[in-house]
């Protein structure tokens, strides 16, 4: 295999992308100091306790929260969390799962497919609330006493995924979970950008928060962050390490407290999960990046290429939506009568292209520059004016 160009060796293709940082299209493209980073890393043997425990400061730092462990993407964060909140302390919890008799409340709207990573820690997935304002039927949305209701001694933990809509039923959430001393976990995945987000789920109260390492992150793409409690952090990290120690010469990682360990635990539900030191080392060098970066900036220097674009596409329906509109970057809305017959025909090109199908049922492909290279603007512009002229002819 040639090193400078492994994908021509195994003859996989290219891709412009423009559908933004998906983990089927690779997720970011790492800068060059996080791909420094992370070979440096290789090249040593180290403590992954130890290093956690490193990574734990720094993510406490970036995120408000008490501690803070690299997981292997935003799905294992979620089922790590799930195994913390059931197990906690108890190394007889831990070694059971996931055959252990717990349950998780979900509100309903929240029920997606990114929900079966919690469901993964052998907890049973509740339905709470109703659908009311999701669906159009009404107004209200998620109150407490549909929670309380809900509260049995089976529940381990609440699952809330966050986002622009569902963050106003936010405090109702942490304030019934504070009540009963239930763990609220949140899966913020995809709430980067604003960098504020690193920090605004925590200090409204979360627990436990799941931000995806490599998306806006910019880290490798097997990676992760799961930030909250020290307790529950250091149980999910219980659940996560290699565990083939010697009972007598284990030094357990400085954020967990042995006194609370009536045993050594066994290799955890986690173990899957395990990160390796250049996950590690490469989130970290991401993070640092990202909590450095001018937002405002960086959105103006996208807007200006977006522009470029838009202008390329004259005659078309194009719309330029800001950052301040979307909650994130600004991207490009290219309305369509059949959005995915357009989508497929880019996708067969030479190189292919991929936009954001995310709205395709109202006629509408995105494009998203989140991890667009600038070297593929133009070539961009071009297979989507050729593309529309041939939807259009």
């Amino acid at each position: 295999m040639d090193p400078s160009d492994p994908y021509a060796s195994l003859g996989v293709r290219r891709r412009i992308n423009a559908a933004g940082a998906l983990t089927r299209l690779g997720g970011a493209v790492m800068a060059p100091e996080v791909m420094a980073a992370m070979t440096a890393a290789s090249r040593a043997s180290i403590d992954i306790g130890e290093l956690q425990d490193a990574a734990s400061e720094r993510i406490a730092a970036a995120t408000g929260a008490e501690a803070g462990l690299v997981t292997t993407g935003a799905a294992a964060g979620l089922t790590l969390a799930a195994a913390a909140s059931i197990a906690r302390w108890d190394v007889a919890r831990m070694a059971a799962l996931p055959h252990v008799a717990a349950d998780i409340l979900l509100p309903r709207t929240h029920r997606t497919g990114y929900a079966h990573a919690l469901a993964a820690s052998g907890a049973r997935l509740v339905d709470i609330g109703h659908n009311d304002r999701g669906t159009g039927a009404g107004v209200r949305g998620l109150e407490a006493w549909e929670i309380e209701a809900a509260l049995t001694p089976s529940v381990a933990a609440v699952g809330f995924s966050v986002n622009a809509t569902s963050i106003a039923d936010l405090p109702t959430v942490v304030a019934a979970c504070r009540a009963h001393g239930i763990p609220l976990i949140i899966d913020a995945a995809a709430q980067l950008p604003p960098k504020e987000n690193l920090r605004r789920f925590i200090a409204m109260g979360a627990d436990l928060v799941v931000f995806s390492g490599g998306k806006a992150l910019g880290g490798p793409q097997a990676s992760g962050i799961l930030a909250g409690r020290r307790d529950l952090v250091a149980s999910a990290l219980m659940q996560q390490l290699d565990m083939d120690v010697a009972p007598q010469t284990w030094v357990p990682p400085r954020m967990v407290d042995r006194a609370n360990l009536r045993g050594v635990p066994h290799h955890g539900i986690g173990r899957g999960f395990k990160a390796g030191k250049e996950e590690i080392v490469g989130l970290l060098a991401a993070l640092d990046r990202f909590v450095r970066a001018d937002d405002a900036a960086d959105n103006a220097a996208l807007e200006a290429r977006l522009k470029a674009i838009a202008a390329a596409l004259s005659g078309f329906a194009v719309r330029l939506v800001p950052a301040e509109q979307t909650g994130r970057v600004p991207v490009l809305e290219i309305t369509v009568a059949d959005a995915l017959a357009l989508s497929a025909r880019l996708q067969r090109g030479d190189p292919p292209v991929h936009l954001s199908e995310r709205h395709a049922a109202r006629g509408v492909l995105t494009l998203d520059p989140q991890v667009l290279l600038p070297e593929h603007d133009a070539p961009l512009a071009q297979a989507l004016r050729s593309a529309l002229q041939s939807t259009a002819a």
